[in-house]
């Protein structure tokens, strides 16, 4: 092969592998920093994913197939922002019970409704997907791979830049001066794990509807838990969860892309080195960054 072809086929899968990060990402970006460790994002996509299919297949609507995996995400969310943020239940114990619920539910449906294939098709951007190399890689993707294009710049304005994100960062650094001064912690905790559901769940029925084409059991396979990694070690900034989430891509990409290339390498490790990287990061970058400061603990007074 060509190194622009083999450089296009190394591209493809780098994006078809970090798009569904990058959407969640954005949203684990915004709970934690609010200060929510959210655990349930494995959950959240995995029902995106599900559902997503499910109605597609079943009213062969992709659009209303991808709002609906945006709706099974935003469920989720709610269900643990209410049991964490309203009822002060342990938000970890919530998340892992959320996870294992969803993947026992998800396996259930799946095997009684039979839900068929559905995959939205290819969208080619004009003069753009003539650049070598990265022309067909990135600007023939199937349209949902461009709402990046809004969600990622609108994240850190709507964190960054606007009232509501400065209340929701107090959260995370403070919460008790942040109730002090009239924000309400909790109900600010629950919005950035709203806005994590509806991202994670577009990212979970991206993976269904534009990548896969269908529906497989366990088909996050881990990947909220990376969502989380790649958010740490991008030093719990955007960029750099961004980045995480890219580089997580990468390796998991390196995976299917190497053996087409004919290289030889054990493909057990392959399979092995998104994690892998994932631990590394937990392991060590989490000590080199700073937290929020009240990242995973509760606020209970004043509970609304």
């Amino acid at each position: 092969m060509s190194f622009s072809v083999n450089a296009s086929i190394v591209i493809s899968g780098v994006v078809a592998e970090s798009t569904p990060l990058l959407f969640a990402a954005s949203g684990e970006y915004m709970a934690e920093r609010a200060g929510t460790l959210n655990i349930s994002i494995e959950g959240m996509m995995l029902a995106g994913a599900f559902t997503g299919v499910a109605v597609a297949s079943a009213t062969t609507n992709l659009i209303l197939g991808l709002l609906a995996g945006v709706a099974a995400g935003l469920l989720i969310a709610a269900i643990h922002a209410n049991f964490s943020h309203r009822l002060a239940a342990n938000t970890f114990v919530v998340g892992l019970t959320l996870d294992a619920l969803v993947l026992g539910a998800t396996d259930y449906f799946a095997t009684v409704l039979k839900p068929g294939a559905a995959k939205f098709t290819p969208v080619t951007i004009p003069l753009l997907s003539k650049i070598p190399a990265v022309g067909t890689s990135i600007f023939v993707q199937p349209w949902p791979f461009y709402l990046l294009i809004v969600v990622i710049p609108l994240t850190w304005w709507a964190i960054e830049r606007t009232n509501w994100g400065l209340e929701v960062r107090a959260s995370g650094e403070n919460p008790s001066a942040a109730d002090a001064t009239g924000i309400r912690v909790n109900v600010r905790r629950r919005q950035a794990l709203y806005l994590c559901g509806v991202l994670s769940g577009l990212g979970g029925a991206f993976l269904s509807l534009c990548i896969v084409g269908a529906f497989n059991f366990d088909m996050t396979a881990g990947i909220g838990f990376v969502v989380l990694a790649a958010v740490i070690f991008g030093g719990w900034t955007l960029r750099g969860a961004v980045f995480g989430a890219l580089l997580f891509g990468a390796a998991s990409a390196m995976g299917l892309v190497l053996p087409t290339l004919g290289t030889s390498v054990n493909p057990q490790l392959l399979l092995a080195l998104p994690y892998l990287l994932a631990l590394a990061a937990m392991s060590f970058l989490a000590k080199s960054h700073r937290s929020p400061r009240a990242l995973a603990q509760p606020f209970t007074r004043g509970i609304s």
